[in-house]
């Protein structure tokens, strides 16, 4: 392996490593090197958008060879999400909205008198049925938007973060065979 092989192997490393460290960190910022991702309207989830069980940010696998590095993710949602889009409403899906929505309404805390309590976990309860029985109600063949959320790209800041890469690595290069050269 020639040292040139070893330099351009070294450089698509490091920018394998530093890009997905990136892309890893816009979850934690919640978006994309500072374009804010856009907030959610359900109840459900909680504060941290595209991120209720870790699948997806765990997904992010990074490919390289000789000259390039590949991000990709193997969950299916993924695109969608990173793109935006509209998913179709299917009978399957209404079946999964009644679901949340008959979990929802099994959690209210209820009196002895089996009336529902007023108390703060009802109301959230509450409005997250509420949420799910919007959406079970939705006929089939409606549309759903799903706002673009991107959380692997390119922007500018990241083709610099890139450039800084190959330079110091260069400059390393450099500055550690050009003395070999002259002494040869």
């Amino acid at each position: 392996m020639s040292d040139i092989d070893a330099l351009l192997r070294k450089i698509i490393k490091d920018i394998r490593v530093n890009v997905a460290d990136e892309f890893d960190k816009n979850f934690q910022r919640q978006s994309f090197f500072g374009e804010a991702w856009k907030r959610r309207k359900s109840p459900v989830g909680g504060q941290s958008i595209l991120i209720r069980s870790g699948s997806l940010r765990r997904s992010i696998t990074a490919t390289s060879n000789d000259t390039s590095v590949t991000f990709s993710s193997s969950e299916p949602y993924a695109a969608i999400h990173n793109k935006g889009g509209e998913i179709v409403v299917t009978d399957k899906m209404k079946k999964f909205f009644w679901s949340k929505y008959y979990e929802a309404v099994g959690g209210f805390g209820r009196k002895k008198d089996k009336t529902l309590r007023k108390d703060k976990r009802n109301v959230r309860l509450s409005t997250i049925a509420e949420f799910w029985k919007a959406m079970a109600l939705m006929k089939v063949g409606s549309t759903i938007t799903i706002p673009k959320r991107r959380f692997i790209g390119t922007r500018p800041k990241l083709e610099e973060q890139v450039k800084a890469i190959v330079t110091e690595n260069i400059e390393e290069f450099l500055k550690n065979e050009i003395p070999k050269m002259i002494v040869k």
